[in-house]
């Protein structure tokens, strides 16, 4: 997973004291992406390096209690410059959690300016892009976090791993896993959870403060989604939701309130795909997760410009509704066939489905307007 070859090239990259460091990672930060950045700013800082961790925007509420968040910068309201700054003077950039520069919106321009900087990606999803100098990208590992803890164990052994370091790693393992349910449950992740044990983080503390720690508001969200916007089509196998700035506006929204509501559909036992709809005043955010073989990271990538993983990925629609028929009719006519994404006989009709409340957000127009072909 990580290799001897690529931790004595991070060594030598590092070598240089007091060097300028940027930690980026991905626009709207989960817990893993938080987790990994504040653990390995915390390790660098030990170094003896200069450090800015940089996130595009604002992270979730829930993750407000983690030692050093404060440290993060928000690009999105950084009105003082501070990130811009940061990337201009860096003799490295580390990307975390992510793995193409172009997908952090108005931050990716501000990096590319530095021409000069090496480029250091530590992350765990499919399909890495290009223009990196160094490349830790382990699609076999459950998180970004649990990644760093092996370069720390490689690179610096793990009596260098602080509390506060491993508070902020577990965060990230435990998040990214759902809470230890699924991706990549190997024997090495709970080794790596018991050396973080040993430097005494309290866990049942850890877990209040991410999964009980939510608004009155988020709760009434979560049971709107579920009673009033969740469709379940194609006999039970296939579930979407969606959400428009109105309707989140009622309920006091906040940022990363909507997280976990796709991962819900799939605790009905029939369920294979599950996806959730997410209107931002300038884009439609699209959250995929699945079963088995249903490979929503290709899908994903096929058509909303993102990826991820097999079982979970997310990507952006930016179709309005004049380019919406065009696109159906194109999707329709070459992609949505049995065995396509691993759907098999379930191929034809949720593919269709997806792809129109995608474009619209108007699921009871389009199951009036629209018909499909009886599934094989």
């Amino acid at each position: 997973m990580v290799s001897q070859e690529d931790i004595e090239r991070l060594r030598e990259l590092l070598a240089r004291p007091a060097q300028n460091i940027v930690i980026v990672s991905h626009t709207n930060p989960d817990g893993d992406a938080v987790g990994s950045s504040l653990a390995w700013r915390e390790a660098l800082l030990e170094m003896g390096h200069r450090v800015t961790c940089i996130v595009p925007n604002k992270y979730p509420y829930f993750l407000d209690w983690m030692t050093g968040i404060e440290n993060l910068v928000l690009f999105k309201t950084d009105e003082a410059g501070v990130a811009r700054r940061a990337v201009e003077e860096s003799d490295l950039i580390f990307f975390l959690d992510f793995n193409a520069v172009s997908r952090l919106e108005g931050l990716s321009e501000v990096i590319e300016s530095n021409t000069t900087a090496r480029r250091i990606l530590i992350d765990h999803h499919l399909s890495p892009g290009p223009g990196f100098d160094l490349m830790f990208s382990c699609t076999g590992s459950s998180s970004t976090s649990f990644l760093i803890y092996r370069i720390l164990e490689k690179m610096l052994g793990t009596q260098a791993i602080t509390r506060s370091m491993a508070e902020s790693l577990y965060v990230g393992m435990m998040t990214d896993t759902g809470n230890f349910s699924f991706s990549f449950l190997t024997p090495e992740l709970y080794r790596a959870v018991a050396v973080l044990v040993e430097t005494g983080i309290d866990i049942p503390t850890i877990h209040n403060n991410v999964y009980n720690a939510f608004t009155e508001g988020r709760a009434r969200l979560f049971g709107y989604a579920i009673n009033r916007k969740m469709e379940v089509i194609h006999n039970g196998t296939v579930a979407y939701m969606s959400l428009l700035e109105s309707e989140m506006r009622r309920f006091q929204f906040q940022p990363g309130d909507s997280e976990g509501f796709v991962n819900y559909p799939l605790t009905i036992k029939s369920m294979k795909l599950s996806a959730i709809f997410v209107a931002t005043h300038k884009f439609i955010r699209v959250s995929l997760r699945s079963r088995g073989g249903v490979d929503v990271d290709l899908f994903a990538r096929k058509y909303f410009n993102g990826g991820g993983h097999r079982n979970a990925a997310g990507g952006k629609s930016f179709y309005d509704d004049a380019g919406n028929h065009r696109a159906f009719q194109t999707i329709r006519s070459r992609v949505c066939r049995p065995g396509r994404f691993g759907l098999g006989r379930y191929g034809r009709f949720p593919l269709a489905g997806f792809i129109t409340a995608a474009k619209t957000l108007n699921f009871t127009k389009c199951a009036e307007q629209l018909t499909f072909r009886s599934p094989l």
